[in-house]
C-alpha cells in the first residue's frame, strides 16, 4: 500500500524552500545540518521552540571554524532535501495529520543526520531533548 501524499504546510514548504536553496553551497555533511538549523529557526513551532531555547542567528560555521576537526562529512547533496521531505511525510502520516509540520521536517532532519545534528544544537546551547520537551509543551498548551 503506497502512503497518501501530505502536503507540506505553509511553515513547513517555507523550510524546504530555504533548505534547497541553501543546500548547494554546504561544504559538508555538518554544513548541512546548519543550514537546517537555521531554515527551521525561522518558522512555525520548531522555529518558536528554537527562540523559545535561545538559539540565535549566529553565523554558519564553515571555513576555518569547521577545519579544525578536520574537512567534516561528505555533504549528502541534492537528495538530501527529497530524504528530509518523504520523511517528514511518513512523520505526518503516522500521526494522521493532513499537513506536514515543522515538528515532522525536524523529526526527519534528526532521523537523516543524526549525531551531526546533534552536535548543530549542542553548539547553540540545546539538545534534542530540550527541543523536543519544548515542542511538547508548546503543544500541551495549544501553542
Amino acid at each position: 500500500m503506497t502512503p497518501k501524499h501530505i502536503p507540506l504546510s505553509q511553515d513547513a514548504a517555507l523550510v524546504v524552500a530555504l533548505a534547497g536553496t541553501a543546500m548547494p553551497f554546504a561544504h559538508s555533511a555538518e554544513d548541512e545540518a546548519e543550514r537546517w538549523l537555521r531554515a527551521l529557526r525561522l518558522h512555525g513551532q520548531v522555529g518558536a521552540a528554537l527562540q523559545a531555547l535561545g538559539v540565535g542567528e549566529s553565523p554558519l560555521m564553515t571555513g576555518s571554524a569547521s577545519d579544525e576537526d578536520g574537512p567534516g562529512t561528505p555533504p549528502m547533496g541534492g537528495q538530501v532535501l527529497d530524504e528530509v521531505t518523504r520523511r517528514a511525510g511518513e512523520f505526518a502520516s503516522a500521526r494522521n495529520a493532513d499537513t506536514v509540520g515543522t515538528p515532522d521536517l525536524l523529526f526527519a532532519v534528526l532521523d537523516v543526520y543524526g549525531r551531526l545534528f546533534d552536535r548543530v544544537l549542542y553548539l547553540r546551547g540545546t539538545s534534542r531533548e530540550e527541543l523536543g520537551e519544548r515542542l511538547a509543551g508548546a503543544a500541551a498548551h495549544g501553542g
